[in-house]
């Protein structure tokens, strides 16, 4: 199982799909990573290499995604809860 931004990501899926189990990544997101990453989305992720692993950990990389994203983002709910 390929381990991505701490989430161990499904090997039988598209690479496309399999990076929406990642939080803060939806469809959307998950298409730009993989042209971003020059990988084709419909390539399952047990197919992928080492490098083109590197390559979608370092696109992931640039965005906010599972534990600074849910911080931030329940930080946002108390401010609002406290105005």
């Amino acid at each position: 199982m390929a381990r991505i931004a701490g989430v161990n990501i499904p090997n039988q899926q598209h690479a496309e799909i399999a990076l929406t189990a990642i939080f803060g990544i939806g469809r959307a997101r998950a298409s730009a990573i993989c042209v971003a990453a020059s990988i084709p989305g419909t390539r399952k992720m047990k197919d992928l290499s080492d490098s083109e692993l590197d390559r979608l950990r370092e696109a992931v990389g640039r965005f906010t995604v599972e534990g600074d994203l849910r911080r931030e983002v329940s930080m946002n709910i108390k401010r609002l809860m406290d105005l």
